[in-house]
């Protein structure tokens, strides 16, 4: 009887993790779905988005080129010439200025010989004595 019942046991035991396997394959099964599908609305969100930017670049770029062709056409030649130049994406004046930046120089007051206050080790000599 003891023999019986631990037979049933071990049927029903082994059943149950059967079926328990089978479930957890489902389950498994529609998680990888859920995630394909996700994988899929992904990369239509990106494919229209990018679709979307490359649209209204374009819309940009006629706006603009409407705007100038207009702005040529309405105003005087001076203005047109002036709008070209400033189109170019050319520094004037400014690319000379650049290239006579220094660093900054140490101009507060000081003895002669002494180190200024942007020197790398200013003050540090008063801290060496001080903490010995």
């Amino acid at each position: 009887m003891t023999l019986g019942a631990f037979l049933a046991f071990l049927a029903v035991r082994g059943r149950t993790s059967v079926e328990r396997s089978e479930e957890l394959e489902q389950r498994l099964r529609e998680a990888n779905n859920k995630l394909e599908d996700f994988q899929l609305q992904v990369n239509d969100h990106f494919d229209q988005t990018s679709q979307l930017v490359h649209n209204l670049t374009e819309s940009y770029k006629e706006v603009h080129e409407y705007l100038s062709n207009s702005a040529l056409r309405l105003s005087s030649q001076d203005i047109g010439r002036q709008m070209l130049k400033a189109g170019s994406g050319k520094l004037k004046d400014n690319d000379e200025k650049l290239q006579d930046i220094e660093p900054p120089r140490d101009w507060a007051p000081k003895e002669p010989g002494a180190k200024g206050t942007l020197a790398e080790d200013y003050g540090l000599e008063k801290e060496a004595h001080e903490s010995s």
